[in-house]
């Protein structure tokens, strides 16, 4: 018989069905067991009655440990009480393997442990719940921008410079004893193909050698970058309004369930539409001074700041044109105040922090090559990147968006190494 998913078990009421997944539980009640089964797609409750099935599928059920692989036969009917609404009315048990001891069991287990096991933690329920959100997530990204005409152009992972300082980079050795660096941004490239198209978008891993510990970063990281030739910084904070609003549009029509599990207030996530608060950094740094924490003006916000700050609000803040010293390299200045970049950073609500930056892009040649010299980059690094200023140079602008982050303030959780299957931070690279 052709395999059936749990996830479609609503289809098959009365009919016979063959489930193929994992005990994911199993409790006993005189002559009735009653098993969880899970198969990827969701989580289905059996039931097998001792006068039903035959002795050996009997002693099967009874042999069986957690996690242990196994294939069932049944009739699935609806049951109101049961996890999912559905029960399964089981008549036959193949054995796949008995799984040996499961290391994750109902008792604490501390981070390390389940970070040490994190090939497996990723089965139970709460990790289930937020890595389909994260799906959803990026699959909700992939329709936004290829609905609205952008064109997906891939970026390199090896790359010859810098793009959002050298501080923060992965080097290793290229052929020949040269050296590359493994991406921080997709961006500048993204310049290059916004040239060609008009309106582009990259979407990939990228890597940041930050020696941070905080509950916001990973040193791998997936990152979604538009870029639109023509456009000005009040374009991409409208872009940006939009492009959330449609996320959490998405997961709230379509994981509502994944947020059950988590047990996710969304009436806070309700609340994300246009048109969101705007503040100049100017007046975001007099919040921070007002209430009292350690600020100094000039520089960039850290974490303390942005979940001060995005805490004010119950939508996402965007702050915008902060100090350019603070800013890359390649940041358009504001005309009116050549000291301030024409940058924005989206803050989620809940203090949850910067999950889009962004800004208008140098068009000048000039401006340009005076930035990467304030900033000891090496000119030669960069000669493909000025020829964009040389031929054919335009307004343009574009943003970067964290996924890990955007899942996390989505799934309202406090950490993002549970926002990707595998996480990759400071002292974790394994498994």
């Amino acid at each position: 018989m052709k395999q059936t998913y749990i996830r479609e078990i609503s289809k098959y009421v009365g009919q016979e069905v063959v489930i193929k997944g994992w005990l994911y539980n199993i409790r006993y009640s005189g002559k009735l067991m009653f098993p969880q089964i899970r198969d990827g797609s969701g989580i289905i409750q059996g039931v097998v009655f001792k006068k039903a099935v035959s002795e050996t599928v009997w002693k099967g059920f009874e042999s069986l440990t957690q996690e242990s692989s196994i294939i069932v036969k049944g009739k699935p009917r609806e049951d109101s009480r049961a996890p999912g609404g559905f029960e399964l009315d089981i008549s036959d048990l193949e054995i796949v393997q008995i799984a040996e001891p499961y290391p994750i069991t109902p008792k604490e287990h501390g981070v390390e442990f389940l970070m040490d096991h994190r090939h497996l933690w990723i089965r139970s329920k709460r990790q289930h719940a937020i890595l389909r959100i994260r799906a959803e997530v990026i699959r909700a990204i992939r329709d936004f921008f290829d609905e609205n005409d952008f064109v997906l152009c891939d970026t390199p992972i090896f790359t010859p410079a810098a793009c959002e300082g050298t501080t923060t980079l992965f080097e290793c050795n290229y052929f020949d004893d040269a050296k590359a660096y493994l991406t921080q941004s997709g961006q500048l490239y993204n310049e290059a193909t916004a040239m060609a198209f008009g309106k582009v978008y990259c979407f990939g891993p990228t890597f940041r050698a930050e020696k941070s510990k905080t509950r916001r970063h990973l040193t791998e990281f997936w990152m979604v970058e538009p870029e639109i030739a023509y456009a000005t910084l009040d374009d991409i904070m409208e872009l940006a309004e939009n492009f959330i609003t449609h996320i959490v549009t998405r997961v709230l029509e379509r994981r509502s369930e994944e947020l059950r599990v988590l047990e996710r207030d969304t009436s806070k996530l309700e609340k994300i539409v246009p048109p969101f608060p705007r503040l100049q950094y100017d007046d975001a740094a007099r919040m921070l001074k007002e209430a009292g924490l350690a600020f100094e003006y000039g520089s960039d916000f850290g974490s303390p700041d942005e979940t001060f700050l995005s805490s004010q609000y119950d939508k996402p803040v965007m702050i915008h044109r902060y100090p350019a010293q603070v800013k890359a390299f390649y940041m358009e200045v504001d005309p009116e105040r050549p000291d301030l970049a024409l940058c924005v950073d989206v803050l989620a609500p809940e203090g949850y922090g910067e999950i889009i930056g962004g800004g208008q892009r140098m068009a000048s040649l000039e401006m340009l090559r005076k930035r990467i010299a304030e900033h000891n980059l090496p000119e030669s690094a960069f000669d493909w990147y000025l020829d964009l200023r040389k031929y054919g140079s335009v307004p343009h602008a574009g943003f970067g968006m964290g996924v890990e982050r955007c899942v996390a303030w989505l799934c309202g959780i406090e950490h993002v190494r549970e926002t990707i299957p595998f996480p990759r931070m400071l002292y974790r690279l394994r498994p």
